[in-house]
């Protein structure tokens, strides 16, 4: 990996969405241990999949693939909050008010670039 240019790294909503799955990372610690297979391993994926996705559409060739990822990334964030809610709901976690207000953050800012390079669509 030495000398090549990982450019998604200067990206903010990546830098952010690291700082995401860390967060929950931190959370799933609070999980019960039966939930060492089941719901904490899905929140897991999730949250590891979106700053994966912001990078992995980084390294794509068109403006089309790029968005196309970041879409994914955005889907993942919403999975993930999802699966942060029930785990709330279910006792497993306490409140989610730091890491939703990051996560709403990173989807506003997931659509911003997500706007910018999708192609106009030809009615």
């Amino acid at each position: 990996m030495e000398g090549q240019d990982f450019q998604y790294r200067n990206l903010i909503v990546w830098q952010k969405a690291m700082r995401f799955s860390k967060a929950v990372y931190a959370l799933i610690n609070q999980f019960p241990v039966a939930e060492k297979y089941a719901l904490s391993d899905q929140v897991r994926r999730a949250a590891v999949s979106v700053p994966s996705n912001i990078a992995e559409g980084c390294g794509r060739a068109s403006n089309r693939d790029y968005a196309h990822f970041l879409s994914i990334a955005r889907g993942s964030l919403y999975e993930t909050m999802t699966q942060l809610e029930l785990a709330q709901s279910l006792g497993y976690i306490d409140a989610i008010k730091d890491i939703e207000e990051l996560a709403s953050e990173i989807s506003r800012m997931l659509t911003t670039l997500m706007k910018k390079y999708t192609p106009l669509s030809k009615s």
